[in-house]
């Protein structure tokens, strides 16, 4: 936001010298930018943040110095001369898109002679950039970055019926800006139209046909509330954007409309003569009531770590524009401007107190006392799962949450539902494949295709060792008329074989929820290998998915080498979480190993395998460990193959004798003959 020195001293008096005024400011959250001699003024470039739409205007930055300096501020009461004549015989509003539109008001002026404004308006406009056009629109800018409230001058003549409809566009409705660049409109946008046709975008830009020129005799001055999201999509989808769009993406005071329209009026009068019809139409919702806030005193200093006056602190508020409603020593309670829609809460008044009075007053060794914050469990889970992911070598990536029709398809373990789309298409890294896979505007329902981009997009910039993780949301829908759930879910992929990256989910789940076992069953998806892939359980809850993507993975999402992907679900492994830590002695007697050689059946899987050996060893067992699978059909016989595997033993009471382990090792041959018609290899 650039303001003028020469029109900041309007409405505050500007004593102070320029440095000391700019130190101030960035000091209190206006950063000052760099400042411009324009002539004998100054343009100021003050970094005004998104919720601080107040300071958008010269009086909006002049009220902040008034506070900091503890000056008056002037502020004009605009009382433009009416005639008898009512507006509302001769203009009406309707707004049919309520939800685009909050609030449209319309004053109007007969008789105006359009001309060049006056020099010194000129030069206040100049200061700031902005072009000079005539009296009229020169005036409605000049209020606009006056108090931060856009407006915009119709050519009355060319409404038609003098009707003014706020509506959403029509589909393929075009629209000529006073640009003079045609725009395709979309259902949603907030369209001003005659009736007819459209005249202005709302709270973007006026149209061509309607707008002020010499020839103009009569103008409507409009002063409107418009939806910030509205605007700023609207804005965004064009590509037309505006000083108006800015102001109204960051919200506006709706009940300065008022005040704005008749200063318009009162310039326009002045510099284009005419007569102002008496009144206003005013159509839409009235100003929300301020909300009431209360500060107790004592949380100033238990805030701040410094001791501000009381008697310093009612003063401060008014300055800011807050009035009191009551005041004793312990608490003051004031009603928030409606122009401070960000003053929602007491420690927002606190932070007020604290950058009038000086934040800079505030040693940097002071003594704030500090309690500790309480951390959900979803947030220890995840610190514990960045622990062993960043220990493994992977790196923690943020992926984007849409995804190609192509690719949402390819992979929905979580839900056979449609995806959500969005209406907004993602441009950026996935737009160079827009041609093949189509537009990237599904909302994901698994993790696991944007992990997969990011290998493409590593292996193509030749970081093959890339190792990614993710913990996000999907987004599932369920049935009609219910509301879709996002429910977070882990992901991770590498170019590590499929044991290795199985691995590393086991030590996750070891470190989360040491007391989960883990089973693998079949799981069938043409992305993964079938023969290297797995469906992971929790008992009979569905933890998730591993396996090493598939040659038509690979060629769909263009990955040149192998990789190997995880996706789990968050909501499981948390319920299962361990958070407090529990202490196990560890044995302070020697382990005896001893390992086993099965012939079995091809069809025997290790995790039925290794489940018999766990419940056969007892209490004595310390891990079995698998090693290795060898088929020979000349030795075994066809069908057959031989697991080998490795059992330590330990007592936490005493050293084992071989008995004991020849025992213990006898109950597993025994238990997995048994069991799987396993005969140890001599």
């Amino acid at each position: 936001m650039i303001v003028s020195w020469d029109w900041l001293k309007e409405y505050v008096s500007l004593s102070m010298d320029h440095d000391h005024l700019v130190d101030r400011l960035t000091m209190s959250g206006l950063n000052h930018e760099g400042t411009e001699p324009i002539g004998e003024d100054q343009a100021i470039d003050l970094e005004v943040t998104s919720n601080r739409a107040d300071c958008l205007g010269h009086l909006g930055v002049a009220r902040e110095i008034a506070a900091l300096y503890d000056l008056d501020l002037k502020i004009p009461d605009p009382q433009p001369t009416t005639i008898a004549e009512s507006v509302t015989d001769h203009c009406s509003v309707e707004i049919e898109s309520p939800e685009t539109c909050f609030r449209y008001t319309a004053r109007l002026i007969r008789g105006v002679k359009i001309g060049p404004s006056p020099q010194w308006m000129q030069k206040r406009l100049k200061s700031l950039g902005i072009g000079i056009v005539n009296n009229v629109v020169d005036a409605t800018n000049y209020v606009m970055f006056e108090c931060g409230q856009p407006l915009h001058a119709f050519d009355f003549a060319k409404l038609s019926e003098g009707k003014i409809v706020v509506r959403s566009a029509s589909q393929g409705e075009q629209f000529e800006a006073i640009d003079h660049h045609k725009y395709l409109l979309e259902p949603g946008m907030c369209v001003i139209s005659d009736g007819k046709v459209p005249v202005a975008i709302g709270g973007v830009m006026g149209g061509a046909d309607s707008e002020v020129s010499e020839e103009t005799v009569d103008v409507l001055i409009e002063a409107a509330y418009f939806d910030q999201l509205s605007v700023r999509q609207t804005a965004r989808k064009l590509k037309l954007h505006s000083p108006s769009s800015f102001r109204f993406e960051r919200d506006i005071d709706s009940a300065n409309l008022d005040w704005a329209s008749r200063r318009c009026c009162e310039f326009i009068l002045e510099m284009a003569g005419g007569e102002l019809l008496e009144g206003v139409v005013d159509v839409g919702q009235a100003p929300e009531p301020p909300p009431i806030l209360t500060l107790r005193f004592h949380q100033l200093s238990r805030i701040l770590g410094i001791e501000i006056p009381t008697e310093q602190v009612g003063p401060i508020l008014k300055k800011l524009g807050l009035s009191v409603k009551a005041e004793d020593q312990n608490q003051i309670t004031v009603a928030a401007p409606t122009w401070r829609k960000d003053l929602t809460r007491e420690v927002d008044l606190i932070e007020e107190v604290g950058r009038i009075y000086g934040f800079d007053k505030i040693p940097d060794d002071v003594n704030v006392p500090m309690t500790a914050s309480y951390r959900l469990p979803s947030n220890r889970v995840i610190d514990k799962i960045r622990a062993v992911m960043t220990s493994a070598g992977y790196d923690e990536s943020m992926t984007p949450s849409l995804v190609p029709e192509k690719w949402s398809n390819a992979f929905s373990p979580w839900s056979d539902k449609e995806p959500l789309t969005s209406s907004q298409p993602m441009l950026g890294v996935l737009e160079e494949y827009s041609k093949n896979i189509g537009a990237v505007n599904l909302l994901r329902r698994s993790l696991v295709p944007s992990m997969i981009e990011t290998r493409r997009i590593n292996e193509y910039r030749a970081n093959l060792d890339a190792n990614l993780f993710e913990t996000a949301r999907v987004y599932l829908t369920k049935g009609e008329n219910e509301i879709p759930v996002q429910p977070l879910k882990l992901a991770f992929i590498s170019g590590q074989d499929f044991y290795q990256v199985k691995g590393v989910l086991e030590t996750i789940v070891q470190n989360v929820a040491p007391e989960v076992e883990l089973t693998i069953h079949p799981c069938k998806f043409d992305i993964l290998d079938p023969s290297l892939s797995a469906e992971i359980r929790v008992g009979d809850q569905v933890l998730g998915w591993i396996g090493t993507i598939s040659k038509s993975g690979k060629k769909l999402f263009g990955l040149k080498n192998d990789a190997t992907v995880v996706e789990i679900d968050f909501g499981i492994l948390e319920s299962k979480a361990v958070l407090i830590p529990k202490h196990k002695n560890l044995s302070t007697f020697p382990a005896v190993s001893r390992d086993f050689n099965f012939i079995v059946e091809n069809k025997v899987h290790w995790q039925d395998l290794q489940s018999t050996v766990q419940k056969a060893a007892g209490d004595l067992l310390e891990s079995v460990r698998y090693l290795e699978t060898f088929r020979d059909e000349k030795k075994d016989g066809a069908g057959k193959k031989r697991l080998l595997l490795s059992v330590v033993l330990r007592s936490s009471e005493e050293t084992l004798t071989g008995q004991q382990a020849d025992e213990v090792s006898k109950a597993i041959i025994d238990q997995c003959k048994a069991s799987h018609s396993a005969a140890l290899v001599g």
